[in-house]
Formats: structure tokens, sequence, C-alpha cells
């Protein structure tokens, strides 16, 4: 592979995301919830064999709830960190001190043609909310050991998804179905097929899965030009920075292709995935 990607550090992970570390919740929490601090489940995954190999944290318009925001870690398995595919397997961690994200652990699919991060959405794979309350060690646990065994079945699924060509009509008709995800309805594009554009040689190719890379990742950085039909402004788009919105996309495109497999391909099935 082009690219060699390394486990970070607690160090690195301090300076990306301090909120990591936060010892206590936000002050205005319930007595009732039981605080879980993010760094001691990193650890926990880590003795997994699951590496942190990226990680965000919200901004916050509350200067008050810096350092309990809502953040993420996606982790790479040992096996996939010193043998890497061209699509790999990533385990999610989602929380916040503040309550405003729900202790997730989720399943994702790393890209290394072009750094990218898919979430697979729900309708595929459940994801585990780790309460915080109870046994929180046994949930980890169950949560990890069951992302590791579905590995193999979400790669079939994207060898599924990669057999299905699309043609430009098809093309268009996915991104139409996927705008109101990134768009209002009030907003109106110069060129939306701009979304469809690749990014790079390795992206023109007319199947299922890259088209699914291609709008996810032009969805969340590229600038395309429009205007507000109510009030006739012209904007141009900005990157998505919201974990939130970020995760909603992936999980939305990912629906949308799962249905699109289904038309194309009547024999595709598209289950919850259980370990």
């Amino acid at each position: 592979m082009s690219k060699t990607i390394k486990p970070l550090t607690n160090e690195q992970l301090k300076n990306k995301a301090p909120s990591l570390f936060q010892n206590q919740p936000y002050h205005e929490v319930s007595q009732k919830y039981h605080f879980i601090e993010t760094i001691d489940i990193i650890e926990q995954i880590r003795n997994e064999s699951w590496f942190p190999v990226a990680v965000s944290q919200s901004g916050v318009r509350d200067e008050n709830k810096e350092g309990f925001q809502q953040h993420y870690v996606r982790f790479q398995h040992f096996s996939d960190l010193i043998n890497p595919n061209a699509n790999v397997v990533e385990l999610l961690l989602f929380n916040s001190h503040d309550r405003s994200k729900a202790f997730t652990i989720s399943a994702g699919i790393y890209r290394y043609v072009c750094s990218n991060g898919l979430v697979i959405a729900d309708s595929v794979f459940d994801s585990y909310k780790i309460k915080h309350l109870g046994d929180k060690e046994n949930d980890v646990i169950n949560a990890v050991a069951n992302i590791t065994a579905i590995k193999p079945k979400l790669l079939e699924k994207i060898s599924k998804f990669e057999s299905i060509t699309l043609n430009q009509n098809e093309k268009e008709s996915f991104l139409q179905s996927a705008l109101p995800l990134r768009f209002e309805n009030h907003l109106e594009l110069d060129n939306p097929n701009e979304l469809l554009t690749p990014l790079r040689v390795e992206d023109k190719n007319d199947d299922l899965y890259t088209v699914l890379n291609i709008l996810q990742e032009n969805f969340l950085s590229s600038k395309v030009s429009g205007y507000n039909k109510e009030t006739n402004r012209r904007f141009t788009s900005k990157q998505i920075t919201s974990i939130s919105k970020d995760v909603e996309i992936n999980k939305g495109l990912w629906d949308i292709a799962e249905k699109i497999a289904s038309i194309k391909d009547g024999s595709y099935e598209s289950p919850l995935i259980a370990a």
C-alpha cells in the first residue's frame, strides 16, 4: 500500500482531542449519570488488538463545554495494520461527557486509495450503545468481539457493491436521492453533477462502491456553488466539520447504496449483520 498507518500514542491522542482524557462529566448532567472516561475504554479496546488510528472532537459554542464535547476515535485491527488491504473494517468509538452523544461503538470502512472513512449504516450493522451505568467492561468486550466477527461479512458486502455497475442515469439518481442529506430543500445547486466528479484517477470507475465513495468524499469536503431560493443569495458549500453531520451523511449514503444494490441485483439481500 502507498500509505502506512501507524497507531496513535496517548500523547498524540491528547494533542488532537483532549476531551478523550476528561476525568469528570459536565456539571449539568444528572447525578445518576455514570461517567465513562474515554481513554479507559481506548485502553480496553487496545487490549483486544484494535489500535486507534484517527481521532476528532467537535468544536463548542459554549466555552464552558470545552473538554466535554463529542469526540470519536477510529480503530484498526492489528492484523490489518501489519497486512493492509484496499478496504479495511474499522471500529468506531463515539462519546461525549455532556450527554450530547451516547457512548457508541460502531463499524466503518477505511479505503486506502483515498484515505477515506465510511461509517456503516445501522441498517447493516447495529451499533452498540454503551450505557453510562452498569457493567460497561463486558458491554465493550462484547461490542468489540461482534465487530471482529463480522469483518469478513462486511468485506463481502463491499465486493458485492464493486460488482454492480451504474450507468450515468443511475449515478445521477443516486445523487438526487442523496442531496437532501447535505443540502436543505431551499438550496439550489448550480451544477449538482459536480458532486459525481472523481477526485483521483483510481475513482474513474462505474461500480456502486466507487460512486458511493465519490459522493461521500465530495459531500463532506468539496465546495459547490448555488443559491438560496428563499433569499436569492448566492452560497458556496463548506467542508463538513460536525461529527454528527458527518455520520448522518455517511449512514444515509450507505442506506441508499443498499437500496440500489437490491434493485440492480435481485439476489442481493441486506439483512442486519449479526455476529
